[in-house]
């Protein structure tokens, strides 16, 4: 697997995720929030199925390799 989920989008997807299975736990919204563990772990394992079947990519691109030295 390639990773699809960049670094922001990765804490954005861990906080949330976590978040909302700490509520289903406390039973404030109900069983739909453990979805949140999959949340965690598309954040944990930095890649989306959702991204990979729609073509998106949020991490960065490294644009080192393409630079040419200029002596």
């Amino acid at each position: 697997m390639k990773s699809n989920v960049g670094g922001i989008d990765r804490g954005i997807r861990i906080v949330v995720g976590l978040i909302l299975v700490g509520l289903a736990v406390l039973d404030f919204i109900g069983p739909w929030g453990y979805l949140g563990s999959i949340v965690v772990a598309t954040g944990v394992f930095k890649f989306c199925g959702a991204y990979a079947l729609f073509g998106f990519n949020t991490c960065a691109v490294n644009k080192s390799h393409n630079l040419e030295s200029t002596n």
